[in-house]
Protein backbone atom coordinates (compact mmCIF):
# COMPACT_ATOMS: atom_id res chain seq x y z
CA UNK A 1 0.00 0.00 0.00
CA UNK A 2 1.36 3.36 -1.09
CA UNK A 3 0.41 6.70 -0.01
CA UNK A 4 -2.25 7.56 -2.54
CA UNK A 5 -3.88 3.99 -0.82
CA UNK A 6 -4.66 5.76 2.50
CA UNK A 7 -8.09 6.09 4.00
CA UNK A 8 -9.43 9.90 3.80
CA UNK A 9 -7.79 11.70 6.73
CA UNK A 10 -10.86 12.22 8.84
CA UNK A 11 -11.46 8.48 8.40
CA UNK A 12 -8.35 7.76 10.02
CA UNK A 13 -9.11 10.14 12.90
CA UNK A 14 -12.37 8.47 13.83
CA UNK A 15 -11.21 5.29 13.46
CA UNK A 16 -8.07 5.98 16.01
CA UNK A 17 -10.13 7.97 18.40
CA UNK A 18 -8.68 10.72 17.93
CA UNK A 19 -10.63 13.43 19.61
CA UNK A 20 -7.75 16.73 19.93
CA UNK A 21 -7.05 17.25 23.17
CA UNK A 22 -7.52 20.61 24.18
CA UNK A 23 -4.55 19.56 27.12
CA UNK A 24 -2.09 18.99 24.39
CA UNK A 25 -3.22 21.93 22.02
CA UNK A 26 -4.06 19.84 19.37
CA UNK A 27 -6.29 20.96 16.55
CA UNK A 28 -6.25 19.14 13.04
CA UNK A 29 -6.26 20.28 9.87
CA UNK A 30 -7.62 17.88 7.11
CA UNK A 31 -8.20 20.11 4.06
CA UNK A 32 -5.36 18.32 1.69
CA UNK A 33 -5.03 21.52 -0.66
CA UNK A 34 -4.38 23.79 2.58
CA UNK A 35 -1.93 20.75 3.65
CA UNK A 36 0.15 21.03 0.16
CA UNK A 37 -0.12 24.78 -0.14
CA UNK A 38 2.42 24.79 3.70
CA UNK A 39 4.33 21.44 2.54
CA UNK A 40 5.20 23.70 -0.39
CA UNK A 41 6.40 26.90 0.97
CA UNK A 42 10.11 25.63 2.34
CA UNK A 43 10.85 24.19 -1.53
CA UNK A 44 11.26 20.86 -0.78
CA UNK A 45 13.38 18.22 -2.84
CA UNK A 46 13.76 14.72 -2.45
CA UNK A 47 16.61 15.45 -0.64
CA UNK A 48 15.28 17.52 1.96
CA UNK A 49 14.84 16.20 5.58
CA UNK A 50 12.13 17.42 7.43
CA UNK A 51 11.64 17.59 11.40
CA UNK A 52 7.87 18.02 12.15
CA UNK A 53 6.66 18.63 15.70
CA UNK A 54 2.80 17.20 16.58
CA UNK A 55 1.78 14.94 13.39
CA UNK A 56 -1.19 14.15 15.16
CA UNK A 57 -3.22 12.07 12.37
CA UNK A 58 -0.76 12.75 10.12
CA UNK A 59 -2.38 15.12 7.57
CA UNK A 60 0.75 17.35 7.18
CA UNK A 61 3.13 14.26 7.29
CA UNK A 62 1.08 13.09 4.21
CA UNK A 63 1.71 16.40 2.23
CA UNK A 64 5.19 16.70 3.18
CA UNK A 65 6.03 12.93 2.33
CA UNK A 66 4.38 13.84 -1.56
CA UNK A 67 7.02 15.96 -2.14
CA UNK A 68 9.37 13.71 -2.10
CA UNK A 69 11.29 14.77 1.21
CA UNK A 70 12.07 12.06 3.98
CA UNK A 71 10.30 13.33 7.50
CA UNK A 72 10.93 12.50 11.26
CA UNK A 73 7.92 13.30 13.32
CA UNK A 74 7.59 13.49 17.03
CA UNK A 75 4.22 12.72 18.76
CA UNK A 76 3.58 12.94 22.41
CA UNK A 77 0.14 11.29 22.25
CA UNK A 78 0.08 8.02 22.02
CA UNK A 79 -3.17 7.54 20.45
CA UNK A 80 -1.69 8.71 17.63
CA UNK A 81 1.01 6.62 16.62
CA UNK A 82 -0.63 3.35 15.36
CA UNK A 83 -2.23 6.08 12.56
CA UNK A 84 1.27 7.54 11.81
CA UNK A 85 2.69 3.78 12.32
CA UNK A 86 0.63 2.56 8.91
CA UNK A 87 1.42 6.28 7.40
CA UNK A 88 5.05 5.37 7.94
CA UNK A 89 4.73 1.49 6.52
CA UNK A 90 2.96 3.10 3.66
CA UNK A 91 5.82 5.97 3.02
CA UNK A 92 8.70 3.51 1.54
CA UNK A 93 11.13 3.79 4.38
CA UNK A 94 10.74 8.10 4.50
CA UNK A 95 9.05 8.09 7.38
CA UNK A 96 10.48 7.96 10.96
CA UNK A 97 8.19 8.28 13.71
CA UNK A 98 9.37 9.13 17.41
CA UNK A 99 6.94 8.80 20.22
CA UNK A 100 8.53 11.46 22.70
CA UNK A 101 7.65 14.83 23.98
CA UNK A 102 8.99 17.95 21.37
CA UNK A 103 10.47 19.88 24.63
CA UNK A 104 12.27 16.50 25.74
CA UNK A 105 14.25 15.62 22.82
CA UNK A 106 17.55 16.75 20.47
CA UNK A 107 15.90 17.50 17.17
CA UNK A 108 19.15 18.03 15.70
CA UNK A 109 20.31 14.22 16.92
CA UNK A 110 17.52 13.33 14.97
CA UNK A 111 17.55 14.77 11.64
CA UNK A 112 21.00 15.90 11.53
CA UNK A 113 22.34 19.46 10.20
CA UNK A 114 20.31 21.39 7.10
CA UNK A 115 16.64 19.89 7.83
CA UNK A 116 13.65 21.91 7.68
CA UNK A 117 11.48 22.33 10.86
CA UNK A 118 7.75 22.26 9.11
CA UNK A 119 5.10 22.22 11.58
CA UNK A 120 1.62 22.64 12.94
CA UNK A 121 3.06 23.38 16.05
CA UNK A 122 0.59 22.61 19.22
CA UNK A 123 -0.87 25.72 20.75
CA UNK A 124 0.82 25.24 24.36
CA UNK A 125 4.21 25.31 23.17
CA UNK A 126 4.54 26.92 20.23
CA UNK A 127 6.33 30.05 21.68
CA UNK A 128 8.54 28.10 23.61
CA UNK A 129 9.66 25.48 20.97
CA UNK A 130 10.26 28.06 18.11
CA UNK A 131 12.40 30.61 20.47
CA UNK A 132 14.34 27.18 21.50
CA UNK A 133 15.29 26.94 17.79
CA UNK A 134 16.15 30.60 17.48
CA UNK A 135 18.29 30.23 20.81
CA UNK A 136 21.23 28.55 19.16
CA UNK A 137 24.98 30.06 20.17
CA UNK A 138 26.07 29.35 16.55
CA UNK A 139 24.80 30.49 13.46
CA UNK A 140 23.67 29.73 11.25
CA UNK A 141 22.06 27.21 13.01
CA UNK A 142 21.60 23.35 12.39
CA UNK A 143 18.08 24.07 10.36
CA UNK A 144 18.02 25.18 7.21
CA UNK A 145 13.95 27.13 7.64
CA UNK A 146 11.61 26.97 9.91
CA UNK A 147 7.54 26.78 8.37
CA UNK A 148 5.30 26.92 11.59
CA UNK A 149 1.98 27.36 11.92
CA UNK A 150 0.76 29.55 14.75
CA UNK A 151 -2.26 31.40 15.91
CA UNK A 152 -2.41 34.76 13.81
CA UNK A 153 -1.67 36.83 16.45
CA UNK A 154 1.68 35.03 17.66
CA UNK A 155 2.54 35.33 13.84
CA UNK A 156 1.66 39.04 13.60
CA UNK A 157 3.83 39.25 16.71
CA UNK A 158 6.85 37.51 14.97
CA UNK A 159 6.88 40.10 11.95
CA UNK A 160 6.12 43.18 13.80
CA UNK A 161 7.76 46.37 13.14
CA UNK A 162 9.02 48.91 15.74
CA UNK A 163 6.18 51.42 16.98
CA UNK A 164 3.14 48.94 16.21
CA UNK A 165 1.23 47.32 19.09
CA UNK A 166 2.10 44.04 18.22
CA UNK A 167 5.70 44.37 18.33
CA UNK A 168 7.60 43.07 21.07
CA UNK A 169 10.33 40.34 22.76
CA UNK A 170 9.33 37.81 20.23
CA UNK A 171 9.57 40.55 16.72
CA UNK A 172 13.08 40.90 17.88
CA UNK A 173 14.70 37.01 18.70
CA UNK A 174 13.35 36.59 15.65
CA UNK A 175 14.28 39.58 13.53
CA UNK A 176 17.74 39.75 15.17
CA UNK A 177 18.91 37.25 12.77
CA UNK A 178 16.37 35.54 10.54
CA UNK A 179 14.19 37.00 8.09
CA UNK A 180 10.47 36.05 8.86
CA UNK A 181 7.19 36.77 6.25
CA UNK A 182 4.04 35.13 6.70
CA UNK A 183 3.35 32.74 4.18
CA UNK A 184 -0.56 31.90 4.15
CA UNK A 185 -3.42 31.95 6.76
CA UNK A 186 -5.63 29.58 7.03
CA UNK A 187 -9.05 30.29 8.87
CA UNK A 188 -10.37 28.67 11.67
CA UNK A 189 -13.08 26.52 9.71
CA UNK A 190 -10.14 24.43 8.58
CA UNK A 191 -9.35 22.60 11.52
CA UNK A 192 -10.99 19.86 13.32
CA UNK A 193 -12.11 21.24 15.74
CA UNK A 194 -12.62 24.50 14.87
CA UNK A 195 -10.44 26.96 17.16
CA UNK A 196 -11.85 30.32 18.07
CA UNK A 197 -9.02 32.18 16.17
CA UNK A 198 -7.34 32.47 12.57
CA UNK A 199 -3.71 30.76 12.40
CA UNK A 200 -1.04 31.53 9.97
CA UNK A 201 2.15 29.99 8.51
CA UNK A 202 5.20 31.54 9.18
CA UNK A 203 8.18 30.99 7.16
CA UNK A 204 11.81 31.91 8.25
CA UNK A 205 15.14 31.55 7.31
CA UNK A 206 18.36 32.63 8.73
CA UNK A 207 20.85 35.52 7.71
CA UNK A 208 23.60 37.36 8.36
CA UNK A 209 23.26 38.67 12.49
CA UNK A 210 23.33 42.54 12.32
CA UNK A 211 25.09 42.34 15.55
CA UNK A 212 27.04 39.85 17.20
CA UNK A 213 24.86 39.65 20.32
CA UNK A 214 24.45 36.61 22.36
CA UNK A 215 21.05 34.92 22.96
CA UNK A 216 21.44 35.27 25.95
CA UNK A 217 22.03 38.62 26.49
CA UNK A 218 19.39 39.92 23.91
CA UNK A 219 17.24 37.94 25.67
CA UNK A 220 18.02 39.61 28.91
CA UNK A 221 17.64 43.44 27.35
CA UNK A 222 14.50 42.38 25.51
CA UNK A 223 12.89 40.85 28.61
CA UNK A 224 13.39 43.72 31.15
CA UNK A 225 12.33 46.16 28.71
CA UNK A 226 9.12 44.83 27.20
CA UNK A 227 8.42 43.34 30.42
CA UNK A 228 6.87 46.96 31.40
CA UNK A 229 6.57 47.90 28.10
CA UNK A 230 4.29 50.96 28.57
CA UNK A 231 7.08 52.38 30.85
CA UNK A 232 10.03 54.50 29.82
CA UNK A 233 13.50 52.61 29.29
CA UNK A 234 14.83 54.54 32.08
CA UNK A 235 12.39 52.77 34.32
CA UNK A 236 11.69 49.65 32.18
CA UNK A 237 15.51 48.54 32.28
CA UNK A 238 16.58 50.09 34.98
CA UNK A 239 17.46 46.19 36.77
CA UNK A 240 19.71 45.03 34.41
CA UNK A 241 23.30 46.55 35.20
CA UNK A 242 25.01 48.90 32.32
CA UNK A 243 21.37 48.15 30.24
CA UNK A 244 20.54 51.97 29.88
CA UNK A 245 23.76 52.83 28.93
CA UNK A 246 24.44 50.60 26.13
CA UNK A 247 20.46 51.43 24.95
CA UNK A 248 22.01 55.10 25.07
CA UNK A 249 25.63 54.39 22.85
CA UNK A 250 22.84 53.28 20.16
CA UNK A 251 21.19 56.73 20.10
CA UNK A 252 17.67 55.49 22.08
CA UNK A 253 17.06 58.09 24.75
CA UNK A 254 15.85 56.93 28.25
CA UNK A 255 12.49 58.47 27.35
CA UNK A 256 11.92 56.37 24.80
CA UNK A 257 9.91 53.14 25.44
CA UNK A 258 10.57 49.44 24.02
CA UNK A 259 8.11 48.87 21.37
CA UNK A 260 9.99 52.18 19.40
CA UNK A 261 13.51 50.92 19.87
CA UNK A 262 14.31 49.30 16.06
CA UNK A 263 15.75 45.67 16.52
CA UNK A 264 19.19 47.20 15.30
CA UNK A 265 19.37 49.35 18.03
CA UNK A 266 18.33 46.25 20.55
CA UNK A 267 20.88 43.94 19.14
CA UNK A 268 23.98 46.21 18.92
CA UNK A 269 23.07 47.32 22.66
CA UNK A 270 23.04 43.53 23.96
CA UNK A 271 26.24 43.47 22.48
CA UNK A 272 27.33 45.90 24.66
CA UNK A 273 26.35 44.27 27.92
CA UNK A 274 29.31 42.70 30.23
Amino acid sequence: MGLADLPPLREVIAAHGLNAKKTLGQNFLTDTNLLDRIARIPGLTADSCVYEVGPGPGGLTRALLRTGASVVAVERDDRALPALADLAAAADGRLTVVGDDAMAVDPRALVGDGAHIVANLPYNIGTALFTGWLDSPAWPPWWASLTLMFQREVAQRIIAAPGSDAYGRLSVLAQWRSTPGIAMTVPARAFVPAPKVESAVVHLVPCEPVSPATPARLAALTAAAFGQRRKMLRASVRGLPGALEALEAEGIRPEARAETVPVEAFAKAAARLG
